[in-house]
């Protein structure tokens, strides 16, 4: 039985900082990519950050460069994304997805560079609150 079960979402002030954790059963974690994708309301679900099988290669949509890193222990089959310099608008449900089909890479929407969502495995998701 497949299991990814985020944590570590909660209320902060602008300017403050949130790790978030995603621990992952069930999957090869080690051969699989993985990713950060978030929802705010009456907006489209939006990949924030993804990361190969290895942690060598990561990809990061624009709003969250230079604020945002994510990265994996494979060896505790767990994701992390740290944030810092939150914003009000970064305000969202923040869900881990794990790639299906054993693939292994980050993929991008031609012409918009955002992150494909096509990720066959989903966290229930935790809620990130930035008040301003």
């Amino acid at each position: 039985q497949v299991q990814v079960v985020e944590s570590g979402g909660g209320l902060v002030q602008a300017g403050e900082s949130l790790r978030l954790s995603c621990t992952v059963s069930g999957l090869p974690f080690d051969g699989l990519a993985m990713a950060w994708f978030r929802q705010a309301p009456g907006k489209e679900r939006q990949g924030v950050s993804c990361i190969s099988y290895s942690g060598k290669s990561t990809y990061y949509t624009d709003s969250v460069k230079g604020r945002f890193t994510i990265s994996r222990d494979n060896a505790k089959n767990t994701l992390y994304l740290q944030m810092d310099s939150l914003k009000p608008e970064d305000t969202a449900m923040y869900y881990c997805a794990a790639a299906a089909a054993a693939r292994r890479y980050c993929t991008a929407v031609a012409g918009t560079g955002e992150l494909k969502d096509d990720f066959g495995y989903w966290g229930q998701g935790t809620q990130v609150n930035v008040s301003s």
